[in-house]
């Protein structure tokens, strides 16, 4: 942990956060922000996103990668973390951002070379394949889900193998989420735009938004990249807001989130003189735009003495300027070369027009590309929105009749519901959750509705010992209500037949029954003698009913004091039963 806290401490030094967090007491703001951490920024991304917990519900870790193994020709999950980062343990940022209480659904991008993945999930056992390896990845981690970022089909297949990808590809969604709703996990998917396609521009229409609307949970729409090739905005409001509104059509709003790029780009638009040989392939008109990150946008264009000026079509800064490059050519000759640059990029005002599109259409929120790139005033502009847009805070309160009962024996789950000003939140379903043992997951345990007051009652019959939450979903208008626990101590019920009487000499036969019925459950009988209990015998162990048969020998005219105790094991505690008496003639 103290290589972690190093971790984070260098990067909240460079990256300050110059708002503290809103107090839950002053308006907590909706958690409208998810994004990004790349296994190749830890040091500027973890700690930017631990900064900003008020804002965010979960994140993505960018850190695996699909390849395929020619030689088992199979598909494999590959870790990208650990390579990149050998002296910080996965466990240490994933046990940072659990403590975070951030749900955590890592990304899986698409390394596979062209058509690889296209042509695997095109045959059954293949798709299995690659379904099987992703859920191990969920469940051998704990994982909330797991987020898709296969953008091998729209930038390296080519459009024309898309009506024949598209097909498998939402087979092979609907297919992933079965498997993965089957462990109460999420499936979140996150690609490039698609618009309308009744419209004459239909974007990427690869990945079949309509067909796998209801199978997927998340989707998130990569609103950046519109210039590339050519300087222009990085992702015009009016373009974003355009597949938003197909997305909203398809599918629930509250499973959308639009795409906020951390970064700019800077392209050449002109050039005149001769550039010297070393930067020739780069500076020049149709060269690859160079990228910077957003907070250094404002230093970027002092430096060359330009001023950003916000572009109100687009929402996003953007300037220009002129760079000389001074150096030599290939035969060494003294040469010297002048470009006229062009740069774009959002800042906080552009991030928080993106975030008006939650407001506007109540989508689910706004996903960053990726944290710790954004100027510190980019994150206080979302949660300014934020905060504006903040649900009614529901409180729920549990109680529960009785914390210690014998097993198969009923309890009684009572809660109450309200808001800030103590109205009462009616007719709203309650979820009662239970965690058991070392399981650190909720499973459903029963449904309530609360009435015209708020409130509701329910009984319930709990398998074993469990710790109890009730726990409501968000809507727009209201946050999720989450109870503290309540743990409750189930004991193993045990019945005994013995005889009131038996002669002298002849063995008795003590018969009983152990709840729940399990096999292998080990009873043993005592007597009391002189004051101190004695075991009689070896322990015996049940049977798959839960049943067993003690026999104990013949012994002299007397009075036995016997009891029955089943011995604790790693899920019950001992059991003794009340003591009683057999006569002896």
């Amino acid at each position: 942990m103290r290589k972690l806290k190093k971790f984070i401490a260098a990067v909240v030094i460079a990256v300050p956060l110059l708002t503290p967090i809103a107090n839950a007491a002053d308006n907590p703001p909706r958690k409208i922000l998810t994004g990004w951490i790349p296994y190749y920024s830890m040091k500027t991304a973890l700690p930017d996103a631990l900064n900003n917990s008020d804002l965010i519900k979960e994140v993505m870790p960018f850190w695996y990668t699909l390849k395929f193994d020619a030689k088992a020709k199979a598909a494999v999950v590959t870790d990208l973390y650990t390579p990149a980062n050998p002296s910080v343990p996965i466990s240490e940022p994933l046990a940072a951002l659990h403590n975070a209480g951030y749900s955590i659904i890592p990304t899986i991008t698409d390394g596979t070379d062209k058509l690889v993945l296209a042509g695997l999930l095109k045959t059954p056992a293949s798709r299995a394949q690659v379904i099987s390896s992703i859920t191990n990845l969920v469940s051998a981690n704990n994982y909330d889900g797991i987020d898709l970022d296969f953008e091998g089909f729209a930038f390296v297949d080519g459009n024309t193998s898309w009506a024949s990808t598209a097909p498998a590809w939402v087979t092979f969604v609907k297919e992933l989420s079965t498997a993965l709703h089957a462990q109460n996990k999420l499936l979140s998917i996150s690609t490039p735009y698609v618009l309308n396609p009744n419209d004459a521009q239909k974007g990427y229409y690869v990945y079949a938004w309509g067909a796998i609307a209801a199978s997927i949970d998340k989707l998130r729409i990569m609103t950046y990249d519109y210039s590339v090739a050519n300087a222009g905005p990085l992702g015009p409001i009016t373009w974003a807001e355009r597949t938003v509104q197909y997305a909203v059509s398809i599918m629930p709003a509250s499973k959308i989130f639009v795409g906020v790029p951390g970064y700019g780009r800077d392209w050449v638009t002109a050039v005149s003189g001769v550039c010297p040989s070393n930067v020739a392939n780069t500076v020049k008109v149709g060269a690859k735009a160079a990228t910077f990150v957003m907070r250094d946008a404002a230093s970027l264009a002092a430096t060359y003495g330009a001023t950003p000026v916000y572009n109100d079509q687009f929402a996003e800064m953007t300037f220009a300027y002129q760079k000389v490059y001074n150096g030599v050519t290939d035969s060494g000759l003294s040469t010297s070369c002048t470009a006229s640059r062009t740069a774009w990029y959002q800042d906080a005002k552009s991030w928080a027009a993106r975030a008006s599109l939650v407001t506007k259409y109540r989508i689910g929120g706004i996903t960053a590309w990726t944290f710790g790139m954004e100027e510190p005033l980019a994150m206080e502009s979302i949660r300014q929105v934020a905060k504006d847009i903040a649900p009614d805070q529901v409180s729920a309160t549990l109680s529960i009749d009785k914390t210690a009962v014998d097993y198969g024996n009923p309890i009684v789950v009572s809660g109450a519901l309200t808001i800030k000003d103590k109205s009462p939140v009616a007719n709203v379903t309650v979820r009662i959750e239970g965690k058991s043992g070392t399981d650190p997951n909720y499973r459903l345990l029963a449904t309530a509705t609360t009435a015209a007051d708020g409130t509701f009652q329910k009984p319930l019959i709990i398998g074993k010992t469990t710790s109890v939450r009730i726990h409501t979903d968000g809507t727009w208008e209201r946050s999720e209500g989450i109870s503290a626990d309540i743990p409750v101590t189930i004991s193993r019920l045990l019945t005994l037949t013995a005889p009131g009487t038996a002669k002298s000499g002849e063995a008795i036969t003590i018969s009983g029954i152990v709840r729940p019925r399990i096999a292998g459950t080990y009873v043993q009988v005592e007597s009391l003698v002189a004051g101190s209990w004695k075991e009689l015998g070896q322990p015996i162990t049940t049977d798959a009913q839960g049943a067993f048969v003690i026999t104990i020998p013949g012994t002299p005219r007397s009075i036995l004091t016997l009891r029955a105790t089943v011995a604790a094991d790693a899920l019950w505690t001992v059991v003794t039963s009340p003591t009683f008496n057999i006569i002896i003639r």
